[in-house]
Formats: C-alpha cells, sequence, structure tokens
C-alpha cells in the first residue's frame, strides 16, 4: 500500500509539475502577443489545457506567473546564446565585444516558434510592469556589468564610468534600435529580412563601429591628458618668465 501511494504521489508531482511548464508556455505566447495588461488567465489556461484555476494554484495570481514566465524565457535564452559565446576571457576585447553583440542579436531575433524573449523584452520596455525591477536585478544588471567590463578595458587606463556608462548603452541601444523599429527598418529597406547571414553582418558592423567610437574616444582621452600635464602651472619658471619685470636703472 506504501507503495503504491508513493507511485500515486511521484504521479500527481509529474502531472504538476507537467502543468506548470504549460502555464509558461502558454503565458509566453499570450504575454508576448498581447502584453502582461491586456492577457487573461481565462485565455492562458485555455492555451495550456488547464483549469481556470490552475494560475492560481500554481503561482497565486497573473502577475507571479509574469515574473516567472520572464525569468523562464530569459534563462532560457541565455542558455542557448551565452553572453560570451564559447569566447574565452583571456581573449582581446574586440572579440569579447563581437561576441557580445552577436549574442545579444540571436537572442532578440531567436525565429524559434517558442522563443518569446525577445517580444516580451520589447513590450516590458514600452509598457513596463511591477516585474521590471527584478528583471533588471536578476538579468540586466548582470550583462551590464560585463559589457562595462569589456568597454573598459578597450578604452584603457582608467576611464571616467559616465564614458564606460554612455558607451555600453550606445552598443546596446545599436542592438536593439533594429529589434524594436523593425517595422520601419523593413519599410525602408525591403531587403532587410534579418536572416542569419543578415545577423552576421550586423553584429559586425555594430562591434566594428563601436570599437572604432571607443578607440576614439580612448584617443581624445589620452590627447586632452597630455595637454593638461603639458600646460604651464603658476610654479613654472617659464611662467615666471613671462610676468613683467621692473624698469632696470640705465649704467653710469
Amino acid at each position: 500500500m506504501f507503495e503504491m501511494t508513493a507511485a500515486t504521489s511521484s504521479k500527481l508531482d509529474t502531472a504538476s509539475a507537467q502543468t506548470r511548464q504549460l502555464l509558461i508556455e502558454a503565458g509566453g505566447a499570450v504575454f508576448a502577443e498581447v502584453g502582461f495588461h491586456n492577457a487573461t488567465v481565462r485565455e492562458i489556461c485555455r492555451r495550456a489545457g488547464a483549469n481556470i484555476a490552475a494560475v492560481h494554484y500554481h503561482f497565486g495570481d497573473k502577475e507571479a506567473l509574469y515574473r516567472d514566465v520572464l525569468s523562464y524565457y530569459q534563462s532560457r535564452a541565455l542558455q542557448k546564446f551565452p553572453l560570451d559565446l564559447g569566447v574565452q576571457p583571456e581573449a582581446p576585447a574586440a572579440n569579447r565585444l563581437r561576441a557580445f553583440v552577436r549574442s545579444f542579436l540571436l537572442r532578440l531575433f531567436d525565429p524559434s516558434s517558442d522563443a518569446w524573449h525577445g517580444k516580451l523584452i520589447s513590450r516590458e520596455m514600452i509598457d513596463p510592469t511591477g516585474a521590471l525591477d527584478s528583471v533588471v536585478v536578476e538579468r540586466i544588471r548582470p550583462q551590464a556589468r560585463y559589457l562595462g567590463g569589456i568597454v573598459r578595458e578597450l578604452l584603457g587606463g582608467q576611464p571616467d564610468n559616465a564614458i564606460v556608462r554612455a558607451c555600453s548603452l550606445s552598443v546596446v541601444s545599436q542592438c536593439l534600435f533594429y529589434h524594436h523599429c523593425q517595422p520601419v527598418v523593413r519599410r525602408l529597406f525591403p531587403e532587410l529580412n534579418f536572416s542569419p547571414t543578415q545577423l552576421e553582418n550586423l553584429a559586425d558592423h555594430i562591434s566594428q563601429f563601436s570599437l572604432a567610437a571607443i578607440q576614439s574616444l580612448s584617443r581624445l582621452s589620452d590627447r586632452t591628458d597630455n595637454s593638461i600635464r603639458t600646460m604651464p602651472n603658476a610654479a613654472s619658471p617659464r611662467r615666471h618668465s613671462t610676468k613683467s619685470r621692473p624698469p632696470q636703472p640705465a649704467p653710469r
């Protein structure tokens, strides 16, 4: 009798886990299609083939389900396309920058039928919910630190934090532009369909463009530092030599 009870409990646990997973997958589709505010628990349960009370039982409410959906698809995207894409930490910073950009684009443009990461993040950026805080803490901030480390290395020396931040945001903004503005970009340039080959070319362009800009800022900073170091100060003999001297008496 004990064995039957254990077996039954195991089956119930398995069925519960399967239902929970189906709700996450159905939630990913619905939230990506219509956004958090327009999504209904009824529609999510219908697509999951679950009872209308299933969301409350497994998650508590729609908001908790949404947070778990975001976490699930972000984790899945990073597992599929990690930040470094296999590029070793000791590789040149330029190579690591290109890997970061390529990983970001692949996550945003993943064409898989169940890859809701790009659409979910797009909707969250346009119409933020209470889940955004946890998304930033758990996912976005670690990625920002990773990219910031690459940018800091490319700038060299001890760059100002504001410059590192501005450069990092500029890199990310280029990737987001092509994804969020697809409707306009496709109308302007119908040949851009963001195929795998075009994404590789786009990763090359964004990384090379960003690298050139960062290197230019680094050289500009070096020239500014040098000019400051070579400016005469108050104690400089050269500075003293420019001061007017009192007239000297004529020799007799």
